[in-house]
């Protein structure tokens, strides 16, 4: 199969190349720049696309059978000003908006679209569970998946199998929020976030890019998809799991007065959360390498 990955990239997209390549199938990377598209497999074409033009993305949808839609600013990166929200925003719906488009003038078309989302979609929530069938939250995130979402909703009346892979927090050793929890803890000034009592939920990034091939590759999955592990779990079990994997002390919790200061609105990232369940995925025939936190952070922290 030849599947085209915009925003390929990224820790995401670098790593679903590595396994749909190990799988013996094609794969081109459309990205802003590329001059960060290094370390690519043999045989992984890297094109340049700006992530809103039309026309020069319908010759790449053409010679494609499926595409996984990652293309977006990364929302970590710095303080949520108005520009950078903007940014955001944009970055993420301009982008779906030119897909679409260049789907429905592209012949033939690829059978399948995964589009990333985020579990965000949903807002805090508080211990509440929530599945794909909830309804979106109202904070700064939600509105943004729900754009996000929205900009693609015409592609299955293009006769195109849409998935939106609703993604948590992914834990990776080479990005990603983990190695920012982690220094703390090699600090020895590791704890809970906040009150801990806030949900994560969270998945290893060797299941993501698994969840992904697995919705890429099964056609009778469509729609939504929460992508986290079937066991969430609160900031103050994960900050513990995280002492515990790497034998040091958890005992120095950070006030949230503190983390807003530093971060404001993105503060809300880390001291918000829901508690998503991937029942979809489970029940879609998806079994997780790492089901719990603990085996997770073992692998990926020893």
């Amino acid at each position: 199969m030849k599947v085209l990955i915009t925003g390929g990239t990224g820790l995401v997209g670098r790593a679903l190349t590595g396994r749909l390549v190990q799988r013996g199938h094609r794969v081109a990377i459309l990205s802003r720049g590329k001059g960060t598209a290094i370390g690519f497999p043999d045989g992984v074409s890297v094109r340049t696309w700006d992530a809103k033009t039309v026309d020069d993305l319908v010759e790449h949808l053409e010679a494609a059978d499926a595409v996984v839609h990652l293309a977006g600013e990364n929302i970590g990166d710095g303080r949520w000003t108005t520009s950078r929200k903007a940014r955001i925003l944009t970055s993420r719906v301009d982008s779906t908006r030119a897909l679409t488009e260049a789907l429905g003038r592209a012949e033939p078309k690829p059978k399948t679209l995964v589009q990333a989302s985020a579990v965000g979609f949903y807002g805090p929530h508080g211990d509440r569970d929530l599945s794909e069938s909830d309804e979106i939250g109202t904070d700064f995130l939600a509105t943004v998946c729900g754009a996000w979402e929205a900009a693609s909703s015409e592609v299955p009346a293009l006769g195109i199998r849409r998935v939106v892979a609703r993604t948590g927090v992914v834990l990776s050793r080479s990005g990603g929020a983990l190695p920012r929890m982690v220094l703390p803890f090699r600090l020895f000034v590791g704890g809970p976030v906040g009150s801990g009592s806030q949900w994560i939920s969270w998945i290893h990034l060797e299941d993501l890019v698994g969840a992904l091939e697995h919705l890429l590759f099964h056609e009778q999955t469509e729609g939504p998809y929460n992508l986290c592990a079937p066991e969430p779990v609160t900031n103050r079990v994960f900050s513990k799991a995280i002492g515990k994997v790497m034998g040091r002390p958890c005992w120095f919790p950070v006030p949230a007065f503190m983390i807003r200061t530093l971060l404001g609105e993105m503060a809300t990232i880390v001291l918000e959360g829901q508690r998503a369940a991937p029942q979809r995925l489970i029940d879609s025939g998806y079994a997780f390498r790492f089901p719990q936190v603990g085996e997770a952070l073992h692998d990926l922290l020893q």
